[in-house]
């Protein structure tokens, strides 16, 4: 396979779009120290090596163990990483090294993915396995003692100087069971045997994942208080279920039952109600709970079309940049044009998931790859519309931007199952072209 003509364009065209993305990111960090101080960085050759060398660590894992992948994603996320550690770097110094450590372990997690499942369906057997311990991961924060309320919402699980969030892990391993579930239950689910306002269901008894689904997300609601894991969660479920039967009848009913429990919320919870309040009318309280997102729409103006220029901005006004407002710092400094550059890149990382899912033979790999792509895009969309105002600002993380180990390396391994997928197809594909022409050469 490694002299497949194709493979052999996929990875060179891989290896050129990283250069390319280390070139930006380096030049990206030179214009922000230039910006803040004039001066060039003293660190700077030791970032560009250890910048240039994790590309290439990820690049010749990939032609190692994955050479038939798609090219483009693992640019475009080492792209975002990078201009998410010049952000972090730039805005807050005292967790530059930090986030450069999660990126080593997010990188040495995404090649150790690629070597530990050389082929997706090997990780299909264990689903009972990766069901509980995906709902073992989502309830830990729970647990008395470890775990840590965080800016009212209760996400982290601490074990002596280590923190980090269990709910970013669980929802790959989730996704994992999700995909094989539906694949063994999708023609239950596709059947119609009661009609109900003018609507076919099936069965009652196999609605029972919807209702599962549905109680967890409430859990993370109403005990994590955390409204953005649990949309996260229940529309990743609804969007997988969707995908497997194609009856749209399900989206209503994800739809509504997810209106039913945010209305409870809303009357159950102060934190929850203060979020909308803010949402719809961040200027009553400016100087109190709406300064954040009044100071990330002012980010945003500041920025105008081009930006006020790496390093030159004020976005540090802002509280909690480094994590949930990066993109607003990105609008200040890069302006209009960079916010647009960053909403493209993921839009292409979701384009090529998706083509992916659509490529992709086997039922468990389409849904696997329709799942991990969903949790990037709807991740992605919560968090940017919630900084922008779209919708009512969550605690969740900006894949691959933001700062954070959990969600980084979490990032990672997805990043890794979707290109494992990907050579899978490729594999199968170049191994059906020789079959072709084995068979060609026998008739003549």
């Amino acid at each position: 396979m490694d002299r497949d003509p194709v493979v052999a364009v996929r990875r060179t065209t891989e290896l050129g779009l990283m250069v390319l993305a280390g070139v930006v990111i380096a030049g990206a960090y030179v214009l922000a120290a230039l910006g803040r101080s004039s001066s060039l960085p003293a660190n700077l050759v030791p970032l560009l090596v250890i910048i240039l060398g994790l590309l290439v660590a990820a690049h010749m894992a990939v032609r190692k163990l994955a050479p038939g992948a798609d090219p483009l994603l693992l640019p475009l996320a080492g792209l975002l990483n990078g201009i998410g550690y010049v952000f972090v770097a730039r805005l807050r110094p005292d967790l530059a090294g930090f986030q450069a450590l999660w990126t080593v372990l997010g990188i040495g997690a995404f090649i150790a993915t690629l070597a530990l499942v050389p082929r997706t369906r090997n990780i299909e057997r264990f689903r009972y396995t990766l069901a509980l311990f995906g709902i073992g991961l989502l309830l830990m924060p729970l647990v008395p003692v470890i775990g840590q309320t965080i800016n009212g919402s209760r996400l982290w699980v601490k074990f002596g100087p280590v923190s980090f969030q269990p709910g970013e892990l669980s929802k790959i391993v989730l996704v994992v069971f999700f995909a094989s579930y539906l694949v063994e239950k999708r023609e239950l689910l596709s059947m119609g045997t009661h009609q109900v306002a003018g609507m076919w269901l099936p069965e009652i008894r196999h609605l029972g994942p919807i209702v599962l689904a549905w109680s967890f997300s409430l859990i993370i609601m109403f005990f994590e208080k955390d409204l953005g894991s649990s949309l996260l969660f229940f529309a990743l479920f609804i969007t997988m279920l969707w995908v497997s039967t194609a009856r749209g009848v399900y989206l209503g009913i994800g739809g509504l039952m997810f209106a039913v429990g945010a209305v409870l919320a809303y009357t159950s919870f102060d934190h929850v109600r203060t979020r909308v309040a803010i949402w719809l009318d961040p200027w009553a309280v400016s100087n109190d709970a709406g300064y954040q997102i009044i100071q990330g729409l002012f980010a945003f103006a500041a920025g105008g079309i081009a930006g006020a220029n790496l390093g030159q901005g004020s976005p540090q006004r802002i509280p909690a940049v480094a994590t949930d407002f990066t993109f607003a710092a990105i609008g200040e400094e890069l302006g209009l044009l960079g916010t647009v550059a960053v909403l493209g890149a993921f839009l292409l990382m979701v384009g090529a998931g998706l083509r992916i899912a659509m490529r992709a033979e086997p039922p468990f790999e389409k849904l696997l790859a329709t799942g991990l792509t969903a949790i990037l895009g709807i991740q992605s969309f919560i968090i940017l519309a919630g900084v922008t105002r779209l919708v009512p600002l969550t605690g969740i993380t900006l894949p691959f931007v933001s700062y954070g180990g959990s969600s980084l390396i979490s990032n990672y391994v997805l990043l890794a199952l979707l290109l494992r997928i990907s050579d899978d197809q490729a594999h199968r594909a170049a191994q059906a072209a020789g079959a072709q022409d084995s068979t060609q050469l026998g008739i003549r």
